[in-house]
């Protein structure tokens, strides 16, 4: 079964912008497009201030506007690609768990993420954090427009939209300690398609006794080398397997996430890993990806992993 870069689409413009990151994730690898919706009705999770109930709408008029939007995101996506083949569904059940079976047969899943501000505002609502942190396979999350503004996706047109738009580079956030090798895969696949260049960013916290500062120079001199060796160490077989991708690894003092973040305002995808938590309660998050998921502004590839 040939699995499909599929979208969850939800009518607001971050998820119009999904999808129209997705047709071109889609035309780089050679995939089908499936955009999907589900039309259950999602409850809110407060009671309105007034006390007065929220009507449910029949499912004959909610169907009837699951099918209109599928619609018309097909039509704005596939009119600029008329070789692109696109799939719509729209799925019975509530959003999340909806979601996560759509998910199961993709290559990855891209759902938008409204930004509140015109710095980097946060990506996550509720939907999207309950998906990612279940989702077992990759997640991506796409901004309305760089620096919270709505979505201005381009007019249909009979030309065929180039599949490779700029060559941005590709971020990539690595634990040297725990790599996984499917989320440095991905990340180089990704700067590969694109033709573009991978940024590396691994963020490292000297031990207790080396914060002497002044009084022990060599000593943490010492250890900046030895962690730049073990990266080098660690992305040769990488470079080498994708050679024609240009690396630039850096590492930094301190957590990642601030330096992902400033990243993310030039990059054309940001890449991070989530160890898969099945615990019953908890964030299913880490704290980097958390922070990264919140003020990011390029498009965010969550990795999960074991």
């Amino acid at each position: 079964m040939t699995r499909t870069i599929t979208v969850g689409l939800d009518g607001s413009p971050a998820s119009l912008a999904a999808a129209d990151w997705a047709a071109r994730e889609a035309q780089l690898r050679d995939l089908p497009l499936r955009l999907v919706t589900a039309w259950e009705w999602q409850a809110p999770a407060f009671a309105p201030a007034t006390g007065l109930a929220v009507p449910v709408p029949p499912s004959d008029l909610r169907r009837a506007s699951a099918q209109r939007l599928l619609a018309h995101a097909r039509t704005r996506v596939g009119a600029a690609r008329p070789r692109l083949r696109i799939d719509t569904d729209e799925i019975s059940g509530l959003p999340v768990p909806a979601l996560l079976k759509a998910a199961e047969a993709a290559e990855l899943l891209a759902l938008g993420s409204r930004g509140l501000s015109k710095t980097a505002g946060f990506l996550l609502g509720s939907v999207s954090h309950a998906v990612l942190a279940s989702c077992e396979r990759p997640v991506v999350l796409v901004r309305a427009a760089e620096h919270g503004e709505e979505a201005v996706l381009p007019e249909p047109s009979a030309r065929e939209v180039p599949a490779v738009a700029d060559h941005r580079e590709v971020v990539l956030g690595l634990e040297l300690h725990r790599p996984d090798d499917a989320v440095i895969d991905f990340a180089f696949d990704a700067a590969s398609r694109r033709g573009a260049p991978l940024r590396i960013i691994h963020g490292w916290t000297p031990p207790p006794y080396s914060y002497g500062g002044e009084l022990m120079p060599d000593l943490r001199e010492g250890m900046v080398q030895q962690v730049r060796r073990e990266l080098c160490d660690l992305l040769r077989p990488w470079q080498e397997r994708y050679s024609a991708v240009e690396v630039r690894a850096q590492a930094t003092v301190g957590g990642a996430g601030r330096h992902l973040v400033e990243a993310s305002y030039d990059a054309a995808l940001v890449v991070v890993g989530r160890q898969i938590r099945r615990a019953a309660v908890g964030a299913h998050i880490g704290p980097v990806t958390q922070a990264l998921l919140h003020h990011a502004v390029a498009p965010v590839a969550v990795i999960s992993h074991d």
